[in-house]
């Protein structure tokens, strides 16, 4: 019968011992690095993101009038096969834009 060993394999830190918890804190930077965006990235970002939900909204049309019958005009009208494509393209180029850009220098 194989022995179980008692004792855990990696570092534990226990309530009563914050010195470890501590040193895993102070790891991370607290807010003292550079702003990573602008209020200008977050609106990019914002107006984006609308343009790929109106182009998802214009992508899904209105609703067939009779299930039964299939209307290839509804279906393939210029609205889903090519204007909504090509705002959901728009909309993923601004949140590219938006993540790249860098933010204005503080004079």
């Amino acid at each position: 019968m194989a022995k179980v060993n008692p004792k855990p394999l990696g570092k534990t830190y226990s309530s009563s011992s914050a010195s470890g918890l501590e040193n895993l804190v102070n790891k991370f930077p607290k807010g003292d690095g550079p702003i990573l965006y602008d209020k200008i990235n977050y609106v990019l970002m914002a107006l984006g993101a609308a343009l790929i939900i109106i182009g998802f909204i214009l992508m899904s049309g209105g609703a067939n009038p009779d299930p039964n019958v299939f209307d290839a005009t509804e279906v393939y009208s210029a609205t889903r096969i090519t204007i909504a494509p090509i705002v959901i393209i728009i909309g993923f180029i601004i949140e590219i834009f938006a993540v790249l850009k860098k933010p204005a220098e503080k004079a």
